[in-house]
């Protein structure tokens, strides 16, 4: 790996650390370089200020000048709360900007690289561009297509159960395992579920025992809003953030009711009768949510897998079998031939504690 690789593998590092609690920006990191020594580095704070160049600036100081600074995404050229980033690193005195992907936004898309240039930094671009396509997805899908990457964790019995037929579930997987879906809850920035699972599981769908304080939105489907107001949920609507998708007549009362609670309410359209899974993420993506973490139940995982909107899966397999009559993690999907099922390749695979991760990509 060559130097520029090398701390480019740095930069998108940095901006991992702000996966789940930086939407609608983007996560973003920002290495300085000045004569192979390490001056600044950044990442995009919590809410997406400050952006990553300007903490790393900040670091740099006067070394900046002359330097190089690798950037995990296209700086911004447009002025928000905050000066556009292209101004803030000329203005430092950086001699040269390495980024490995352009800004899709409108409001940027070449333009933050066209200053540079204008200003009489040297550019160069594509370096490790497929790690930070891979970082970035979910924000460089909100742009391309308005909703958010999708997540689906299944966490299942050797023959795919997530109960016994009575309902039994705790634990099918172990400690280690339900502590990573944890971690897995911290990179996103919401967590979702169905009505069914809301109901039946009485869910708080926060991030526990990892010391982290930033929570994801927790984001409930439910078609006629007919959840129960004595919930975990409910009894912290106001915070961390709940976000109750609904179908888009539903009583006045129970909208108001929840409203009071603290929640907001998201009217959706209906397909088939139920909750359109399309409308939930378009609407989400307005809202500003770049990744979802959906944690199911069946029927939920079933909708989002037939409308093709499932990026990536996730399974927790513990080593044990349930049976023909335990509770099969995804529901009908109504598929008569083999061709008719949505393919995913392989990303990883891996031991967590006593069950196995295995994450799949869609293809």
């Amino acid at each position: 790996m060559n130097d520029d690789a090398r701390f480019m593998a740095l930069a998108l590092a940095l901006g991992r650390r702000g996966q789940g609690n930086v939407w609608p920006n983007p996560a973003v990191g920002c290495v300085i370089v000045a004569d192979g020594r390490i001056v600044g580095r950044g990442w995009t704070a919590p809410g997406g200020r400050p952006h990553a160049e300007t903490r790393a600036l900040a670091q740099a100081g006067a070394a900046a000048r002359g330097a190089t600074a690798y950037v995990s995404l296209e700086p911004c050229a447009h002025h928000g709360q905050t000066p556009p980033c292209a101004v803030a690193l000329a203005d430092a005195g950086v001699a040269r900007v390495v980024v490995p992907v352009a800004d899709p936004d409108p409001r940027v898309a070449g333009r933050g690289l066209e200053m540079l240039r204008g200003a009489g930094i040297t550019v160069e671009t594509g370096c490790l561009e497929d790690a930070a396509r891979a970082d970035l997805s979910g924000f460089l899908m909100r742009v391309a297509e308005g909703r958010p990457r999708v997540t689906l964790k299944l966490a299942t019995s050797f023959d795919g159960r997530i109960a016994t037929a009575s309902g039994d579930s705790q634990w099918i997987t172990g400690a280690r395992a339900r502590r990573q879906v944890h971690a897995l809850r911290a990179c996103h920035d919401a967590v979702m579920v169905g009505g069914g699972t809301a109901r039946a599981d009485d869910p708080s769908l926060t991030v526990r025992g990892l010391g982290i304080a930033a929570q994801p939105v927790r984001v409930v489907i439910s078609r006629r809003l007919d959840l129960p107001r004595d919930s975990k949920l409910a009894r912290s609507a106001a915070a961390p953030a709940v976000w109750l998708c609904h179908g888009p007549d539903v009583a006045a009362d129970r909208v108001d009711a929840w409203q009071a609670l603290g929640a907001r309410t998201v009217p959706c359209a209906l397909s088939g009768g139920q909750v359109d899974p399309a409308s939930v993420l378009a609407e989400l993506g307005a809202l500003g949510l770049t990744s979802v973490f959906c944690e199911g139940g069946g029927t939920l995982a079933a909708a989002l897998l037939g409308a093709g909107l499932v990026d990536e899966l996730v399974g927790f397999t513990a080593g044990l079998a349930l049976g023909a009559e335990g509770r099969p993690a995804i529901g009908a999907l109504g598929l008569t031939a083999l061709d008719e099922a949505g393919r995913f390749r392989l990303a990883e695979t891996r031991a967590v504690g006593g069950d196995v991760m295995h994450r799949w990509l869609r293809a």
